[in-house]
């Protein structure tokens, strides 16, 4: 059986004459990202695995939860930047087998909508929103539309 983790970035900084991509988290974000993980970890829901966007605010999203469940440093992918469903599918599927609980660290809107897509459900996906999807299989390449049930859901405004 697989598990997949999808995380919402937490919360940051508007954005600046910078680019979009090197957006900083917010000292609130920081916060909420901190207590989201304390929260899993609290629920004994600790991830194998993190890839993450390698976008500021996504990255450091990612560093917070890896910290807080002892885990080696995200493997970072770029292709989960302004991913859509379809690409952030792609991903999944590609996922090492060797890791039956894997968590993603991405953006909306790719996030909410991979959450429907494989699910069915409809969700707000606010940042720090964290969601557990189970899949009845042993290969990430078979997860597909519909394939998944929602087993865990939670966000720093509940």
């Amino acid at each position: 059986m697989k598990k997949l983790l999808l995380i919402r970035h937490a919360k940051a900084e508007k954005e600046t004459s910078g680019k979009d991509f090197d957006r900083p988290l917010k000292y609130i974000g920081i916060q909420d990202a901190a207590f989201m993980a304390d929260r899993l970890k609290d629920n004994k829901i600790i991830p194998e695995y993190i890839v993450a966007s390698p976008a500021l605010r996504t990255k450091t999203t990612a560093e917070i939860f890896a910290d807080q469940f002892s885990l080696p440093d995200p493997t970072l992918d770029k292709s989960i930047y302004e991913a859509s469903e379809k690409t952030l599918l792609r991903i999944i599927n590609k996922l090492p087998n060797e890791h039956n609980f894997i968590a993603l660290v991405g953006h909306n809107p790719g996030i909410a909508y991979i959450l429907n897509n494989l699910t069915g459900q409809v969700r707000d996906v606010h940042t720090s929103t964290v969601a557990v999807i189970d899949f009845d299989t042993d290969d990430w390449a078979t997860v597909s539309a519909g394939t998944g049930k929602l087993s865990y859901y939670s966000s720093p405004k509940e």
